[in-house]
């Protein structure tokens, strides 16, 4: 009986001293805290605004599960934590991933409403170069020229906002350039009506 205590009571003691003894993952911390922190940048703000808030709530999570390990007497267990710290590791990295492609379709959307909104102007320009010129005109074919050369030279601070990855602000200017060129060609239509109309009605 007094062997079977003492075994049982060296078994406690074993147990108290590997669970005692347990670390707490330093290291895997440190480690995840700087992918968390490498993840942290303008481009996964901008473009994966909502993964990147997981990812820093995540890393809390697991910083909260080794404090609660660490503070235990008795067996502490911090295989929990580093599963934590691993996935939130690995999300980093999806994290900056998802940035990057979503970045690069914000370009492409952005280079492509650009070829739109030139699209636009240089279909109201050639409207306008079949316009008939006269004194009943001319008026009307200057004030269309000055409005495309305007929407003509916004262009380049619509390219500079591209050179800047400036994408969204990039995507909507080009829209409203491409809604206002529209604009002036149906103008330039109705002008154009207007004029066959009068022309028409003095045969």
């Amino acid at each position: 009986m007094k062997q079977l205590f003492r075994l049982l009571v060296i078994g406690l003691v074993g147990a108290f001293l590997l669970s005692g003894c347990a670390k707490a993952p330093t290291v895997e911390m440190n480690d995840t805290k700087a992918s968390v922190e490498s993840a942290t940048n303008a481009d996964t703000q901008t473009y994966a605004k909502d993964a990147l808030a997981k990812l820093t709530s995540d890393l809390e999570a697991a910083n909260t599960e080794v404090q609660t390990q660490d503070k235990k007497f008795l067996f502490k267990n911090f295989d929990k934590a580093k599963q934590m710290l691993a996935a939130v590791k690995t999300d980093a990295e999806a994290v900056k991933a998802e940035a990057a492609k979503k970045k690069e379709e914000a370009k492409q959307a952005a280079i492509a409403a650009q070829g739109e909104a030139k699209a636009a102007i240089d279909a109201a320009n050639a409207l306008l170069a079949e316009a008939p010129t006269g004194k009943e005109t001319k008026q009307d074919i200057e004030a269309f020229k000055a409005d495309l050369t305007g929407l003509t030279d916004s262009l380049t601070g619509l390219q500079q906002s591209i050179d800047q990855e400036k994408y969204a602000d990039a995507s909507a200017n080009a829209a409203a350039i491409k809604e206002k060129a529209a604009n002036i060609s149906a103008q330039i239509t109705a002008a154009l009506e207007k004029v066959k109309a009068k022309r028409g009605g003095r045969k």
